[in-house]
């Protein structure tokens, strides 16, 4: 194709997002590496969400503000009011021809009508299984409508990407259309691998050279399964088996996490290369939750070299190999989370063999070769239902160090 030629306009996408950057979580991280993807290859973005008064990290992108609200009970995040006139001009300022919609909260519903009346296409990124929340506050009476609701906001969308095949075939089951593609996640290799170990942290953390440290990581949030983790911890206590767990993270939740675990090291919240440290430091991953969308943290463990304990759940069945890089328990109790990590724990073996076969599994999700797959969808979606946008880029660009 002739670009001086050919006169239709390039690809140009609005995202709206319900939290971006001020709570750093594996969805708004994913979000960020997409916006800078597609800004690499030529594609103008332009993201809406709520922000806070003070950023988690330094996001990708221009990003626009909308009014928003604290959550009760959660005032770490953000629930925004709608689309204001003022939001509504700038969208139709920056002109997009795609609408990425990656909550389908009021914002989101606001877009949703908005591409409908403009003849955009929207595509949803499903990132959170809200669903499965509510029964960890008491509302698992409300979990039919929030079904219902939600299909009836992703089925008008002209694609849908979820994180995991589990996750797909969920939404499908609930009544989503068969338009359901897969986008999944990629993990940085270079950060986490097993040779960020450092025994002298270990050791400053109170660990013995042959104390096997049973890792957590991820927001102290009751959904995260931490109730399962301190009864299983206690359980293995009830065994005699010899371990000891490591706790990284922060959240609501802390206080009461403490209480359940009052010989558990807590380092609090960590990123960058401390947080890779910590994992490379540990012996066993375990993930409990039952709600995870994509286990973002188990992937990182097993990049890092672990062998990963997890619920046999949407988030973690499509990245362990039950037997090989670890192993799911598929009735998700403390008893049988107790026995898998007793067997590692007894056996330095088998934890070195699977935490080995961990980590070369994690070599195949590579992030930029996630993104030119998700790219390749959306120019398909635009192409059926926009062919008057130029949906292709000219060259797709990958830096060396994600070319492995």
């Amino acid at each position: 194709m002739n670009a001086l030629k050919d006169q239709r306009p390039a690809l140009r996408v609005a995202l709206f997002s319900g939290n971006y950057d001020y709570v750093r979580d594996g969805a708004n991280q994913a979000l960020n590496r997409w916006v800078d993807f597609l800004e690499r290859n030529g594609v103008a973005v332009r993201v809406y969400s709520p922000t806070a008064e003070k950023a988690a990290f330094d996001h990708a992108g221009t990003l626009i503000s909308v009014p928003s609200i604290a959550i009760p009970r959660r005032p770490e995040y953000r629930f925004a009011l709608g689309m204001p006139r003022s939001i509504k001009q700038d969208l139709a300022d920056f002109n997009p021809n795609v609408i990425h919609l990656s909550a389908p909260d009021l914002l989101g519903y606001s877009a949703l009508r908005v591409a409908k009346k403009w003849k955009i296409p929207a595509i949803a990124s499903v990132h959170t299984r809200f669903e499965s929340y509510l029964k960890y506050y008491k509302l698992a009476w409300l979990e039919k409508y929030v079904v219902k609701y939600l299909c009836h906001f992703y089925r008008q969308c002209a694609g849908i990407f979820a994180p995991t095949p589990e996750v797909a075939a969920t939404l499908r089951h609930q009544g989503v259309p068969d338009n359901v593609g897969v986008w999944s996640r990629g993990v940085d290799g270079l950060r986490f691998n097993p040779a960020k170990r450092c025994d002298a942290w270990r050791k400053s953390l109170g660990f013995a050279s042959t104390d096997v440290v049973v890792l957590f990581v991820g927001r102290l949030v009751l959904e995260k399964g931490l109730c399962a983790f301190a009864e299983t911890i206690n359980e293995l206590r009830r065994r005699n088996v010899a371990c000891r767990p490591l706790i990284v993270g922060d959240g609501p939740e802390m206080k009461s996490f403490k209480q359940l675990l009052p010989d558990a090291v807590f380092t609090g919240f960590l990123q960058g290369d401390d947080l890779a440290r910590a994992y490379a430091s540990a012996d066993i991953f375990f993930n409990p939750s039952v709600t995870e969308a994509f286990g973002n943290v188990t992937l990182e463990a097993m990049a890092s070299g672990l062998p990963c304990v997890c619920a046999a759940g949407t988030g973690n069945v499509s990245l362990v190999t039950d037997g090989v890089t670890g192993l799911l328990s598929p009735n998700r109790c403390p008893k049988e989370y107790a026995a898998h990590i007793s067997t590692l724990t007894k056996n330095d073996d088998t934890r070195r063999t699977m935490g080995a076969a961990a980590q070369k599994a994690s070599t195949a999700y590579v992030w930029d070769s996630v993104m030119v797959g998700l790219l390749r969808k959306f120019q398909d979606i635009v192409r059926h239902t926009r062919p008057d946008v130029v949906a292709e880029t000219t060259q797709i660009s990958i830096p060396e160090s994600q070319l492995r």
